[in-house]
Order: C-alpha cells, then structure tokens, then sequence
C-alpha cells in the first residue's frame, strides 16, 4: 500500500464515530419523529438517559432510564461520566452517560440523543463527530401541544411558550434544522441527514 493510501487508512480508523443529537423546543415533537424514524433506520439506537427520579410501573432499567440514587448522579458528575445533565425544577436529575454513547457505538449502531437545546450544545462541545439536528413546528402548533400536555396554569404556560421562543431563536445554531410541519415529510428529511451522515462514516 502505497503512503497516501495509508494515510487515508489512517484518517479512515481514526475518524470518531458518529452521534446524532436531536433537539428543539418542547412541543416540536422531537419524541414523534424519532419513533417513526428508528423502525426504519435500524443502525440507529436512541441512547438511553439516566434519572434521579423513582421508577414507575411498567418501566423497565435500561430501557426507559438507568435509574441512579441522588448520591450516585452526583458521584458521576463529579467523575466526569455525563456527556450532559440537567436538574428540573422538580429536583430530579437527568442526563446522558458517556458509557452509554460507547456502548452503542462500540456496537456498531449510531447513538441517537434526544436533547434539550443546552444539552444537545453541551455534547456538540464534548464529543467530535456530533450531527445536531434542530426540529422546529410552527409556533401556533407549539402552542396547541403544550396546552395539551400541560397541567399548569395558563402563567406557568406562558413562560413555556417563551422558552419555546428563546430556543427557536437558537436553531441556527445546529447542523440541520428540520420543520415539523407534517410528520411524514419530517420524518423522510431526519432519514436524508442520517443518510448522509452513515455514507460520510462509510
């Protein structure tokens, strides 16, 4: 093999794996389009989060969160282990541990993270070969999904509403940004861009 074929080789094996990060304001419908997109893009695995707060019935450890005590979260963070994490106004704890992006990727599969726009930031920060992906829906239809789900008063909403705004206002700061308009056309760009990113990663 001659010398630039083996420094091709070269750049080839050290190129990190890829992560896609999606992210976006609540209410965007990140959950929706990532439960349509895995079933058809079966490389992709969607990483796992872990939490302070109690299990509840029917979930299950390591499928729907790695469950931590208050104690262990905190141990973690001090040592380094979250690629991100964040603390609700509910004082419960989540975020995203380095050990579980290995796994998937020391796999073979592309680790999918489902993020805040901090978070999704964070990790663009921490880990090389990020894809970010920004989903975005109009802002009356945001507004319609959060009164939905919500069990606030309409003040409580109205500050969700202006998060949702703030983060609007940060989408050019990702990769690709994604209009929720219409789930299936949503669904067959999110599949362009992992397209993408599985033909760039060879």
């Amino acid at each position: 093999m001659g010398l630039l074929g083996l420094r091709r080789r070269r750049a080839k094996t050290e190129q990190p794996p890829p992560v896609i990060v999606i992210t976006g304001p609540s209410g965007a419908g990140k959950g929706t389009l990532i439960r349509a997109l895995l079933p058809r893009e079966p490389r992709l695995e969607l990483a796992v989060s872990a939490t302070t707060r109690l299990q509840r019935r029917g979930e299950e450890e390591g499928r729907d969160y790695y469950y931590l005590s208050e104690g262990d979260f905190a141990r973690r963070v001090a040592n380094g282990e979250f690629l991100e994490h964040i603390t609700y106004v509910s004082g419960q704890r989540y975020g995203t541990l380095r050990n579980e992006v290995d796994r998937i990727g020391g796999e073979g599969r592309i680790p999918v993270l489902e993020l805040e726009t901090e978070g999704a930031l964070k990790v663009a920060e921490e880990l090389p070969g990020v894809v970010t992906i920004f989903v975005r829906a109009p802002r009356a239809e945001l507004e319609r999904r959060l009164r939905e789900r919500a069990t606030e008063s309409a003040g409580e909403i109205g500050e969700r509403l202006d998060l949702a705004e703030a983060q609007l206002r940060q989408a050019s700061m990702f990769d690709h940004v994604v209009e929720n308009d219409d789930v299936e056309r949503a669904v067959d760009r999110l599949i362009e861009i992992v397209d993408a990113v599985r033909a760039a990663d060879g």
